[in-house]
């Protein structure tokens, strides 16, 4: 009897060994602060992008407020500030305004998720979605549809809006989505 309930002590204590290393800790995320206001956990690997590496990719007019990615320039987190302004911070609308404008950019657009939700204090619109964006038939380089996962919210105050957006592959979204959130969740305000 004795051997039997020590042969299931030592089975359970290698069940919980193997499990305790085989647990990924995920990416580690470093408190970045982006002005005196504005902070967010970000992947320690992540680096700021360069205005050219943003441009490439991201051409728009206004400059972002902060811009990273990461080293193989495939996941990409911005801040920027929207040209569209809420005089009055009325939130459904200004959800049902952002998401016609989604929908629009791109071919095709599976919601996984939108809502409104509260971030240490602040409640944030949100996005999170797949698209795609066909290909240009003419330009070889450009015949394969872009694939995207995105994720991103915005902080509406009367006179300014905040695009947080995060950014990778479709492809390789099951190895970012949780980081996504965290990113997301992450962000403070003073």
């Amino acid at each position: 009897m004795e051997n039997i309930t020590r042969n299931r002590l030592t089975t359970l204590l290698l069940l919980i060994a193997i499990v305790l290393c085989s647990f990924d800790a995920g990416t580690k995320l470093v408190r970045i602060k982006i002005s005196e206001d504005l902070s967010v956990l970000l992947p320690k690997e992540f680096r700021p992008m360069d205005d050219l590496d943003f441009l490439q990719r991201y051409p728009s007019v206004r400059s972002p407020v902060a811009a990273y990615t990461n080293p193989d320039r495939e996941v990409d987190f911005s801040i920027n500030i929207s040209a569209s302004q809420w005089p009055d911070a009325n939130l459904e609308m200004a959800q049902k305004f952002f998401k016609a404008s989604l929908l629009n950019m791109f071919d095709n657009v599976e919601l996984i998720g939108e809502g409104i939700h509260e971030v240490h204090g602040k409640n944030l619109i949100f996005f999170e979605f797949e698209s795609r964006v066909k290909g240009d038939a003419s330009k070889q380089e450009l015949r394969s549809p872009v694939l995207n996962y995105t994720y991103i919210q915005y902080l509406v105050e009367p006179g300014r809006t905040l695009v947080f957006s995060f950014n990778c592959p479709r492809r390789i979204r099951p190895d970012w989505q949780e980081t996504a959130h965290k990113i997301m969740t992450s962000i403070r305000f003073k």
